[in-house]
């Protein structure tokens, strides 16, 4: 097979990562510093490189005073592990030393430091994630099996797949999410297989770490068929032990690339049961409000009028109707132009506020108190009922006042 080179690549040749690699170069000589990881694999697949992460055979304290004596900022991230950022042109660039495990628990690991390069290989997760590159863009491939499964899109761990997951719990889930963004075809069966064996093991991993990864993963181009086969195993139910089916989740995914959107469609309908799962996974505020708000029934785009859209953005807000819209698109992908025209109506719409509230209520003699509050509430509703009316106030809420029980 032909050793490609990124020589090319523009994050390889911009000033910034050259003024990192040179100031490695500088202490530790021209083979102390490969790029690793994404920015190698991704380039390879021709995808964005969104961060680049550097691998060295200098000791963190080295690292620390390479990057000074260059004139670069270094911050000491993880230093127990070995990680340093240097700050290049304003960009954080993450430097990790060569390692090698001592003890793992499933969640963490006590690692010892290396010059090996296959060593330090031999740690990671997945082959296509164990490729190295130099300053100069020639690829390196310690596992002998990384390039291979970039050409053939496959995702597969790096020796013994019961192993590597023993060692970190969440590399079930990575499996998973690398699968659905990089992987071709059925995923690798040793892998899958494995996953399955060790599923037990994802109880042992905190709720942040599991709804980060899941979110990831729903992130994807076209995450529908990992998530099939998550749950044909049993895995996805172990996440969300409520999932409904996947057919609303697939009719979503095709309209839709927001993961938060696509969760919501594996999630009950039920506002309460929402918010446990959402609680469970230890979401963001935002997040889990988001979900709930798209609980129970879904809008229908044919009939759904512009009304009830000024409606939904007055009492939840524009994501939440810009939400419940896409929902209806999925449900209705043939009312494309409906959406658009909806969507943009709940983009735009001026918010009105209330045009009346307890000053204008003690104005016709009702004193403060609950009664007081009962009447807005009615006008309220009357007035969302009515599409916003921009006068009338004053006569609407005497008819309250006059309808009112004695």
């Amino acid at each position: 097979m032909t050793v490609p080179s990124l020589s090319d690549a523009a994050w390889l040749t911009d000033p910034a990562t050259r003024a990192v690699m040179g100031a490695l170069a500088a202490r530790g000589g021209p083979d102390a510093a490969r790029f690793v990881g994404g920015c190698v694999r991704n380039s390879l697949l021709d995808r964005p490189v969104d961060d680049v992460d550097i691998a060295t055979r200098l000791e963190p304290r080295e690292v620390m005073e390479a990057l000074k004596t260059a004139g670069l900022k270094a911050v000491p991230t993880g230093l127990d592990h070995g990680t340093v950022t240097a700050v290049s042109d304003h960009r954080p660039f993450e430097i990790t030393t060569l390692r090698r495990d001592v003890t793992t628990d499933g969640r963490r690991a006590t690692v010892a430091f290396t010059r090996d390069w296959a060593e330090d290989a031999g740690r990671r997760d997945f082959h296509i994630n164990a490729l190295y590159a130099d300053a100069s863009g020639q690829v390196f491939d310690p596992t002998g099996q990384g390039l291979a499964d970039i050409a053939a899109r496959r995702v597969a761990f790096v020796g013994d797949p019961d192993r590597r997951i023993r060692e970190d719990r969440l590399r079930i889930l990575r499996f998973f999410r690398f699968q659905a963004w990089y992987g071709r075809g059925s995923p690798d069966p040793a892998g899958l297989a494995a996953c399955v064996r060790e599923a037990e093991g994802l109880s042992e991993l905190s709720a942040e770490r599991v709804s980060k990864e899941l979110l990831k993963l729903l992130a994807a181009p076209n995450p529908v068929p990992t998530v099939a086969i998550m749950a044909e195993t049993g895995i996805l139910q172990r996440l969300l032990p409520d999932v409904p089916g996947l057919e609303a989740f697939q009719a979503l995914a095709k309209v839709s690339d927001d993961a938060v959107l696509r969760l919501s469609a594996l999630m009950p309908p039920d506002a309460g049961a929402r918010d446990r799962a959402a609680r469970a996974l230890r979401l963001s505020n935002r997040d889990r409000v988001r979900l709930v708000a798209l609980a129970g029934p879904v809008p229908d785009l044919e009939q759904l009028g512009e009304p009830a859209v000024r409606a939904m953005v007055y009492a939840n807000g524009r994501q939440a109707a810009q939400d419940r819209l896409t929902l209806a698109l999925a449900a209705r992908p043939g009312q494309v132009e409906r959406h658009r025209a909806l969507s943009d109506l709940a983009e735009t719409w001026p918010i009105p506020r209330m045009p009346v509230g307890g000053r204008e209520v003690a104005a016709l003699g009702i004193p403060p108190g609950p009664e007081t509050g009962a009447l807005l509430a009615a006008f309220e509703a009357g007035w969302i009922a009515d599409d916003f009316p921009a006068d009338g106030h004053a006569e609407r809420l005497q008819t309250l006042i006059d309808q009112r029980p004695r």
